[in-house]
């Protein structure tokens, strides 16, 4: 067990990355006065400052590329915000906001937005205009539903939807053909739709806490997956495709009705950890699986 989330961290630090400052590319100011007074500056972070707008005079910095809003109290979108043109990192999570304004889609450099932890229920057509968007964070919102738009959005690598209240996705994700992370956690998904297949560059998928009682066979078509995390579904079954996933590393279905495993669970050899707990698993099949699985650290 120690592996796997050793092995999640080392994911989440990856990715995270994206999303923040470099001071060693450029410096980094904690004030719209103290960036006002260098000379082109490029990153600012206004992090845990108990704002409730963004800064006057924040549209005079328009060199920067980088902003940092996180842990604010900020409700609604200034104008000021939409004058950097040239932004590239926009980080808003933790505030209240509750909606995505149109004017988001003339933020056209923008490759990294975090709207996470806000209260967000709408998010507008425009989005499809952020074409050089590669990291969208919208987990632990109040969205019903995405834009058809978001296919438009065709550098995507990462979509991360956790917690909210989704129970489809539209078509179109099926364009977003360069995304290699899928999170959407906690929500009313019934199925994985078959148009997800499409999605041939997917790595890493975690739809768990949903309400998925099966699993389709096309799931064996996306050979690059290496993390699939359905926990706490109401799967009976996985079909005998899920062997097909040679690069798969992580497969974790905890807390499902689970009673075997496919036949050829062998094929998976470069599968490192496989967690059963939670399902009712006889002792024969458990032994069956270890003794399949020699080099893979599996708990039940």
């Amino acid at each position: 067990m120690k592996r796997y989330f050793v092995a999640i961290s080392l994911f989440i630090f990856k990715m995270a990355c994206a999303q923040y400052a470099d001071p060693y590319q450029a410096p980094v100011y904690y004030s719209v006065a103290e960036a006002a007074n260098a000379n082109k500056a490029t990153q600012l972070n206004l992090r845990d400052q108990q704002l409730f707008h963004t800064p006057e005079n924040l549209e005079k910095l328009q060199s920067l590329t980088f902003l940092n809003l996180m842990g604010n109290y900020i409700e609604d979108w200034d104008g000021e915000l939409f004058k950097l043109k040239d932004l590239e990192i926009l980080d808003l999570k933790l505030n209240k906001l509750r909606y995505v304004p149109d004017e988001i889609g003339g933020m056209k450099n923008l490759t990294s937005l975090n709207l996470s932890d806000n209260s967000i229920v709408f998010l507008p057509d425009s989005m499809g205009k952020l074409k050089k968007l590669e990291f969208l964070y919208l987990s632990n919102n109040n969205l019903t539903h995405i834009p058809e738009s978001i296919g438009k959005c065709r550098s995507l690598r990462v979509l991360e939807l956790n917690n909210n209240q989704l129970s489809y996705l539209p078509g179109t994700i099926a364009n977003l053909k360069n995304l290699k992370v899928l999170h959407i956690a906690y929500n009313q998904f019934n199925e994985f739709d078959a148009q997800w297949v499409a999605l041939a560059a997917l790595e890493d998928l975690n739809m768990e806490y949903n309400q998925l009682k099966t699993f389709p066979a096309a799931i064996g078509s996306l050979r690059h997956l290496k993390t699939v995390i359905l926990n706490n579904n109401k799967l009976t079954a996985v079909p005998d495709e899920i062997t097909e996933l040679s690069s798969l590393e992580l497969l974790s279905l905890s807390n499902n009705r689970l009673t075997v495993l496919p036949v050829n669970i062998s094929n998976l050899k470069s599968l490192k950890t496989l967690i059963l707990t939670g399902n009712s698993i006889s002792k024969p099949e458990q032994d069956r699986v270890r003794a399949a699985l020699p080099g893979c650290n599996v708990y039940f």
